[in-house]
This record gives structure tokens, sequence and C-alpha cells, in this order.
């Protein structure tokens, strides 16, 4: 079984993988995009009232943690960050990251804990995939070292 401090992990890599030295903005943007994929996957087995219910909580936590995460609303794809991009510009990055990283954390350990991690692999690996993206294009299993393939967490494993 899964514990927080995986999810924290997998954050952490994302967030070194793509987050760092963004401007304050276009952070918020990644970080929309990333949650939006983790809302896409999680939709298919939990619904939208469901998925909706969990993300007023997280951002109810989020919010009383990081006052600056306020603007955040949950709509039909997840989150509107759409003010929190326009204040971001005067707003202390390492703060935001933070915030920012507290919500993908409790959003992942929260959608763990309701479906005893089933969930879990698919999700990290959507993170995974957000950081290829941003990092120039989805990796391409034929320009991989054969007999490697991407393991739960979107690390390399052995085959």
């Amino acid at each position: 079984m899964r514990h927080a401090n995986d999810h924290s992990a997998c954050v952490d890599a994302w967030m070194e993988r793509v987050a760092q030295g963004l401007p304050p903005d276009r952070f918020v943007q990644l970080f929309e995009r990333a949650f939006s994929a983790l809302w896409r996957r999680a939709h298919a087995t939990l619904g939208e009232v469901t998925l909706g219910a969990i993300v007023d909580r997280v951002l109810y936590y989020a919010s009383e943690r990081y006052p600056i995460l306020s603007p955040l609303e949950v709509d039909s794809a997840g989150l509107d960050c759409a003010e929190l991009q326009a204040l971001a510009g005067g707003l202390a990055r390492d703060q935001l990251a933070e915030g920012l990283r507290f919500i993908l954390v409790e959003f992942l350990t929260v959608l763990g804990n309701l479906t005893a991690e089933i969930l879990t692999p698919a999700l990290h690996g959507e993170l995974s995939k957000v950081a290829q993206e941003e990092a120039g294009g989805f990796e391409r299993r034929s320009e991989s070292a054969p007999g490697i393939s991407e393991g739960e967490d979107g690390e390399e494993a052995e085959s």
C-alpha cells in the first residue's frame, strides 16, 4: 500500500523536472495542465460529483494554509486557475510553488485513500506524461534502450 510520502516524492520529482525556474504565471499554467490530466484520469472512475467534492475539500485546506490560493475554483475540468495566473506575477514564487505542491499531494493522497491506491499508478503516470510533454514531447519507446520501460511512478524500470 502506498503512503502520502510516495505521492510527495512523485510530485517533487515532477516539480524538479519541469517547474524549476519557471516564472510564477507559467508555473500556474503548467500546474493547471497537470491537474487537468489528473482530473481526466480520475473522472472515468469517480465521476464529476465525487471529484468536485474531493477538490472542494482539497482547496478548502489549501486556501487555509496558503491564502494566495483562494482564487482557485472548481470547474468541470478540475480547476480554473485563470484568476490565480493573472495574479501570479505579484506572488512569491516559493510560496506559490509550496501551495500548488500541497494541492497535488493532497489530491493524490485523498484519491489514493478513497480507491485503496488502485488509481495511484495511473495518476502518477499522468504527471509523468505532463513532464514529458513539457520537456519536449513524449518519449518514444523506439528511442528508449531495449528492455527499459516506464514504471508506476514514471521512473524507468527494468522489464
